[in-house]
């Protein structure tokens, strides 16, 4: 049948089990919105207030169902827009597909009206883009872009669609969706080698990463932990895989992890990667990380194979079916010494001291959970309040908390929270974290979550600071405070009023108790504005370099 440019970008949309797409219309892609008009009824658009929100709402809808997110944005600026939101999402390997349009195909590289080569600024930041030419290219182009999304590690790719094209008529079939082969395989005699390490240390320890949510499954990665008595740490990306609480589960790793859990890798004899790159916020100084221990890298991208730290024996391919090929290699074991000496460090770890008249973070974030339960899901923004939340929240599912990891985006969140809300229904709470400076950057999207009703609560650390950056100002720069105190003298209870939305003011914890409760009761969005000392820090802490010798806890 011969359809037009517009009614193929549906078509295929559909094919590939699309059923929302997030975006901000604009004259290069009005075609492809009034097709969009037409099948309502099969594809939801849900518009946003501004396109990098849209970004991130398509991003927090992958995060949250494994789907790959879909955005649409109009030519020129509204493209443009787009960029921040992709580059978080291929930082953090999340499959995303952005639909920009263009100028008519005459008009490309002649300085148009809203015209900018956004194949070329999203290069970088993208699996694969593509700049559709020609009409009869157009729906292999599409099912190209969902393929290479989700297929081997996950990531956004970019398909520019000039408006001559969206008008344009050619034959068109449909096509079943094309079946993602997942890599299932790996070198057997690299998996021998491994199983032998593991078999032969006697202080192993598990590090994951965000690799490990993203694989086939996360449950190898239980067995192997029971089987050979292995404690494990994790990365911000990898919350929730693992229970809070679960007896091997030593917690988070890196520059705000806990002291136990770093020094546990310091005096490790072996340390098994799965599915983490070694990033910087975690190998802080790479020289001196894990310095006694084999250390053996399994992931799904050979092009991280050493490249941060090295390592002794590299397995490339699925996390899952790499560690489902171990385990019949690996004897049972115990290594009660080893965790005995851990459980002793962990008398040394971080606790915050708890108030009956001021709100703390860490104890905000126990009521959270407490209400919320542990169906929720859980979003954050990016500073303080993130660091927080990895700390201290109860994590029992594997796609509860959505963070900005890699690019560790300021305004990721509210984005994110509504992408997440729309995917899994006003039955599922969402609850959104965020500092006063990050939710200065999208609060915008407030005018989004009451269009849709859509019932996110909103739990703002609100210490009138910039937080993150004046704690490293109070501890490096001598308190010289430089631009981390705006002044500013937003009232975000009146300015959810004026969205539409309910707002709160909380002071005490008996305060946030009854806000938070009152919230979990509305139907639509709820701001609760919580005042916190603004010299509260995050900790422990581990400066950029350093290792646990220089881990700061007060």
């Amino acid at each position: 049948m011969k359809l037009t440019g517009s009614q193929i970008f549906v078509e295929v949309l559909a094919e590939q089990g699309v059923d929302t797409i997030f975006g901000y219309p604009g004259g290069s892609v009005l075609n492809l919105y009034d097709e969009l008009y037409k099948n309502s009824n099969r594809i939801r658009h849900i518009l946003t207030a501004h396109e990098q929100g849209a970004s991130h709402a398509a991003d927090g809808y992958a995060r949250a169902t494994g789907r790959t997110g879909v955005v649409l944005a109009t030519s020129g600026p509204g493209a443009t827009n787009l960029v921040t939101g992709i580059a978080t999402a291929y930082m953090d390997s999340v499959p995303l597909v952005a639909f920009t349009g263009n100028v008519a195909t005459t008009l490309l590289g002649k300085d148009s009206f809203q015209e900018a080569y956004i194949e070329g600024i999203t290069m970088p930041i993208t699996k694969h883009n593509f700049t559709v030419r020609r009409v009869e290219d157009l729906a292999e182009v599409m099912r190209s872009a969902f393929r290479i999304a989700q297929s081997g590690r996950k990531g956004p790719v970019l398909v520019d669609i000039p408006k001559d094209v969206t008008a344009a008529q050619c034959e068109f079939t449909t096509r079943e969706p094309e079946l993602i082969r997942t890599v299932t395989t790996y070198d057997a005699e690299k998996v021998r080698e491994a199983a032998a390490l593991i078999n032969k240390a006697e202080r192993p320890i598990v590090y994951f990463g965000g690799g490990v949510r993203s694989a086939a499954g996360c449950q190898p990665l239980r067995e192997l932990l029971n089987k050979a008595s292995i404690p494990a740490t994790y990365t911000l990306m990898a919350a929730g895989v693992l229970n809070y609480g679960e007896p091997l589960n030593l917690g988070l790793l890196g520059m705000h992890g806990c002291y136990a859990t770093n020094k546990a890798v310091d005096e490790a004899d072996l340390v098994i990667a799965l599915g983490t790159r070694f990033s910087d916020r975690v190998a802080l100084n790479p020289e001196k990380f894990a310095k006694r221990a084999k250390v053996i890298q399994i992931d799904i991208d050979p092009s991280e194979m050493g490249k941060n730290v090295a390592v002794d024996l590299s397995i490339t391919g699925d996390a899952t079916y790499i560690l489902q090929a171990i385990l019949p290699l690996v004897q049972p074991a115990n290594h009660d010494a080893w965790l005995a000496q851990i459980h002793r460090w962990q008398q040394n770890d971080y606790h915050p001291a708890d108030s009956e008249t001021e709100l703390k973070p860490h104890q905000m974030i126990d009521e959270i959970c407490r209400q919320a339960g542990p169906e929720a899901v859980y979003v954050t923004d990016v500073g303080q309040h993130q660091m927080w939340a990895a700390q201290y929240l109860h994590h029992t599912k594997s796609r509860g908390f959505l963070t900005s990891g890699g690019l560790g985006t300021m305004g990721f969140g509210y984005g994110a929270a509504i992408g997440a809300q729309v995917a899994l229904g006003n039955k599922t709470r969402v609850v959104m974290l965020t500092g006063d400076g990050s939710f200065h950057m999208n609060l915008n999207e407030g005018c989004t979550a009451v269009s849709y009703e859509l019932p996110i609560i909103t739990v703002i650390f609100n210490n009138q600071v910039l937080g993150m950056v004046r704690q490293w100002q109070s501890t490096f720069y001598g308190k010289r405070y430089a631009s981390t105190d705006p002044c500013r003298k937003t009232d975000f209870c009146k300015l959810a009023e004026g969205f539409g939305a309910k707002g709160y003011r909380c002071e005490t914890p008996a305060q946030f108790q009854a806000a938070l409760a009152d919230a979990m009761a509305q139907k639509g969005p709820c701001w609760i504005d919580c005042k916190i000392g603004k010299d509260e820090k995050v900790l422990p802490m581990i400066p950029s370099g350093g290792d646990i010798a220089d881990i700061i806890m007060n």
